[in-house]
């Protein structure tokens, strides 16, 4: 193990915490691996198999299920859930940087790298990819499987490949109902342009 995150800070023995940006009470489990460089807030999960490079940002209190891939470039903000197998990208047009045609291109990371914003309270489902350049909405949810190749605003259901608006999700995380009712925690919304607010 080779750990430099902060203390409060769990790291499994089979972890790899390069980090020192990583906020306490955060646990980084078997085989994982967070870079130097990358940015971790307080109260994560970070799970078994999952990576981090260095120039990604993790708010507070995110989960990043086993085998979660985030790069340079991804941001998540507090309170996101990413599911098992999620796969972020930040390069529309990649090609081996060690290819003699495209090395060039990546001598400098302004060239090809384009970011990515999963916003406060965002849920997305198992083994979905995130092509770059996106943000998801806040409460926004991303179905199981899910290829997201365009904004998802906040509040709003996004399935299938690619991505399309299904519906309308509650902070809680819950479907809402054509009434913009939740039928779980009883919240109740109205429309506000292409989002959603509560009603006071």
């Amino acid at each position: 193990m080779h750990t430099k995150a902060t203390e409060g800070v769990f790291v499994h023995p089979n972890a790899l915490c390069e980090s020192e940006n990583v906020g306490g009470g955060t646990r980084v489990w078997a085989f994982a691996h967070v870079m130097h460089g990358a940015r971790i807030g307080r109260y994560c999960n970070i799970g078994d198999h999952a990576f981090v490079e260095d120039g990604a940002t993790i708010g507070d209190r995110v989960t990043l299920k086993n085998g979660v891939m985030v790069w340079n470039g991804i941001t998540v903000e507090d309170d996101a859930f990413i599911g098992p197998g999620v796969v972020f990208t930040n390069d529309l047009h990649p090609r081996s940087p060690r290819m003699p045609e495209a090395a060039g291109r990546y001598a400098h990371v302004e060239n090809w790298l384009t970011t990515t914003v999963v916003h406060r309270g965002a849920s997305i489902g198992a083994g979905a990819v995130i092509l770059c350049g996106v943000s998801i909405g806040r409460f926004a949810v991303i179905g199981a499987g899910a290829v997201v190749t365009h904004d998802v605003t906040d509040h709003r259901v996004a399935a299938g490949n690619p991505a399309e608006i299904i519906g309308w999700a509650c902070r809680c995380g819950a479907p809402l109902s054509d009434a913009l009712t939740c039928s779980v925690c009883r919240r109740r919304y109205r429309p506000a342009g292409d989002s959603l607010v509560l009603f006071e």
